[in-house]
């Protein structure tokens, strides 16, 4: 029997990937997730692999970068896309010398895409690891595909759709009171305003849909594991042992892409049964 659990509170896109992203009141609900989200990204030349701020001793200062649509109503279309380096520089994705700029202000080379190439990888540093050892250290990394369960297009870490409860957050929250705890640290596309008796309750959403507003569903098909990148400064926030270490008190359940065993988990993937707009404010259903 459908449930309703709560309404859209927020709506995140980030159209690059490990850059910080932006919020919305509004945005067209494709089968590859919140249009532009995750559209673009950034290879390291030397290895042919994604940068990803989940190896954070080449990549944590990827998350001082902001990448932001021109369009106020949030829409892709005919919208130029604005990448600052949070030093008062700004370059648009379709400069001719995005690449050697961006290279120059974060120290490192990069090469911008947004064709996702069959196959294509990152490496992952274990957060267990990163928490004992440091943002700077080698650590062990494992080397995990990009978008193992999201259709053609988007740089996904695994869905095209990330999805957490303010429950959830606030527990978490609640939890670290010094970590400086908000959603941009976990990096969702919609989080669901819900009771605060539900805590963590997308682990029981795996297998089932949940219906937002009057045309989108979407099937939750995993627990979302934490990296290491909560932890990392974004921005303003600053780095935050803790915003991983409390979920890894919290909430430790099974992923199998990473392998046997428990991780922490904060939030579920989804994949988009049905398309269409989605708004804050749209109330979700469990179906």
């Amino acid at each position: 029997m459908p449930v309703i659990i709560g309404t859209i509170r927020a709506i995140m896109r980030y159209p690059v990937k490990s850059m910080q992203g932006e919020t919305l009141e509004g945005c067209e609900m494709g089968v590859s997730g919140v249009d532009g989200d995750r559209a673009h990204a950034l290879v390291d030349p030397s290895t042919g692999k994604i940068a990803s701020a989940k190896q954070p001793n080449l990549w944590r200062d990827l998350l001082a970068f902001s990448a932001k649509t021109s369009a106020k109503t949030g829409s892709q279309t005919n919208a130029s896309i604005i990448v600052s380096d949070g030093g008062g520089n700004q370059i648009d994705l379709t400069d001719p010398d995005f690449d050697m700029k961006v290279s120059e202000w974060l120290g490192r080379r990069i090469k911008l895409i947004d064709v996702r190439p069959a196959g294509i990888e990152l490496n992952r540093a274990r957060p267990d690891e990163v928490m004992t050892e440091g943002v700077e250290a080698t650590v062990t990394q494992d080397v995990l595909a990009i978008a193992s369960a999201a259709p053609a297009g988007g740089f996904f870490d695994f869905a095209p759709l990330h999805v957490m409860t303010s429950a959830s957050l606030e527990a978490t929250r609640a939890a670290a009171p010094a970590a400086s705890i908000e959603a941009e640290r976990y990096r969702p596309n919609i989080v669901i305003e819900t009771p605060s008796s539900e805590v963590f309750v997308e682990n029981q959403w795996v297998g089932r849909r949940l219906r937002i507003g009057p045309h989108v569903s979407i099937e939750v098909i995993a627990p979302t594991p934490r990296c290491a990148v909560p932890m990392l400064a974004h921005g303003n926030l600053p780095h935050s042992r803790e915003a991983v270490a409390v979920v890894n008190k919290l909430n430790r359940i099974e992923f199998p892409p990473l392998g046997p065993g428990t991780f922490p988990c904060l939030g579920a993937y989804a994949t988009v049964v049905a398309t269409g707009p989605v708004k804050c404010g749209d109330q979700v259903v469990l179906e």
